[in-house]
C-alpha cells in the first residue's frame, strides 16, 4: 500500500528505563539480578518497556499510510538534519517533547502520549489512537498550532544554544558558582548555587519547584509567599523569560539583591563568569550536553527569535 504523501515523517523515540538499565549492566539477565537483589522491581520496567515498544511499532505501522517515515532517536537529534517540510511525531515524555522543539525551524510538531496511565502528559495532547487523524489533518494544513517561546543563550565565544523548558547557568558538581549578574542596568557580584532561567512552558517545571520550596520555608518560618502567583500569568507564547538565582550567599565581596526577575524580549540577562574552571551553561536538563561557561566568558540570555509549534 503507497503512502498518501511523499512527505518525510520523522517519528521521535527515547531508550526506555529498561534500555538504559541494560545499557549498565550489559545483559537483561545481569540487570534483572542487580535491581531484584537492591528490592526493585524489575517486572514493572519489562511491562512499561513493552509497551512503549508495542505503542512505537503501531505508530511506525499506522504512520507508514501516510508518508515517508524514519524513526529517529533522541541521542542522534543534534545532529539531525531536518527538511523544511518534514512533520515531526514525538512518542514519549514531556522531556522528549521540549527535546525534540528546540532542534525544529518550525516545522509542526505532533505530541503522542504513550501511557496515559504513568505520564502525565502536559505537552502530550494526543493519545496513540488519535495519531493518525491528527498526522493527516497535519498534512493538508488543517490543524491549530500552540506557539512556543524559547530562550536563547550566546557566549561572548559565538556559542549559541536554546531552551525550550529552562537554561541552567553554574557549575558542574558541588561547589558555588561566582559571576557577575547584569540585569534592568543593575549589576552585582554573586556566589550561588546556579541560576535557572526559565520560558513561559518552563515554569511550570524546575522553576515551579524552586519557588515551592522558597514558599515551604517562608510558611515554616510563620510568613507567607505565594510563590505560585508569581508565575500564575505566564504563557507559552509570552514573548519573556525569569529568573531566578538559587541559594544565594551573603558575603562580603558577594550581594543578594538580584535573585528573582523576568526578562523580557530585547532586554537580555548577562552574566560574566569568575569560575576556573567547571563553569557550565545546559539547557532543558541535558546536563551532557553543556557549553563551557569559563573565566572571562559573558552568556547573554534573551528571548529566541524562534518559536515551536506544537500541534494542538
Amino acid at each position: 500500500m503507497r503512502p498518501q504523501s511523499e512527505r518525510k515523517i520523522l517519528l521521535v523515540w527515547r531508550l526506555s528505563r529498561l534500555d538504559e538499565v541494560v545499557a549498565r549492566y550489559n545483559t537483561q539477565e545481569q540487570a534483572r539480578f542487580q535491581l531484584e537483589s537492591m528490592g526493585r522491581d524489575f517486572g514493572g520496567l519489562l511491562e512499561e518497556d513493552r509497551h512503549y515498544k508495542a505503542v512505537l511499532d503501531e505508530a511506525e505501522a499506522t504512520l507508514r499510510t501516510l508518508g515517508r517515515v524514519q524513526r529517529l532517536e533522541r541521542g542522534f537529534l543534534p545532529n539531525f538534519l531536518f527538511g523544511p517540510d518534514d512533520v515531526v511525531v514525538v512518542v514519549g515524555q514531556d522531556g522528549l517533547v521540549a527535546n525534540t522543539l528546540k532542534y525544529l525551524e518550525g516545522q509542526p510538531l505532533v505530541a503522542i502520549n504513550p501511557d496515559p496511565g504513568r505520564i502525565e502528559g502536559i505537552l502530550l495532547p494526543f493519545r496513540p489512537e488519535e495519531l493518525g487523524g491528527i498526522v493527516k489533518a497535519t498534512l493538508a494544513a488543517k490543524v491549530k498550532y500552540q506557539a512556543v517561546t524559547m530562550a536563547e543563550a550566546v557566549t561572548s565565544d559565538g556559542q549559541r544554544l536554546l531552551a525550550v523548558n529552562d537554561f541552567f547557568v553554574g557549575v558542574k558538581g558541588h561547589t558555588s558558582a561566582r559571576y557577575e549578574i547584569e540585569w534592568n542596568e543593575r549589576r552585582e557580584y554573586q556566589s550561588s548555587s546556579g541560576i535557572i532561567v526559565s520560558t513561559g512552558l518552563g515554569s511550570s517545571g524546575w522553576m515551579r519547584s524552586v519557588l515551592m520550596g522558597a514558599e515551604g520555608i517562608c510558611r515554616a518560618a510563620g510568613m507567607h509567599l505565594p510563590a505560585a502567583s508569581l508565575l500564575s500569568h505566564a504563557r507559552w507564547d509570552a514573548r519573556e523569560l525569569y529568573f531566578y538565582v538559587r541559594e544565594p550567599f551573603p558575603g562580603r565581596a558577594a550581594s543578594v539583591d538580584i535573585i528573582f526577575g523576568r526578562v523580557e524580549s530585547g532586554r537580555p540577562l548577562s552574566l560574566f563568569s569568575d569560575m576556573a574552571e567547571k563553569g557550565i551553561l545546559f539547557s532543558d536538563g541535558m546536563e551532557d550536553d553543556f557549553v563551557a561557561f569559563s573565566a572571562g566568558l559573558e552568556i547573554s540570555i534573551g528571548v529566541a527569535e524562534r518559536q515551536g509549534q506544537l500541534v494542538i
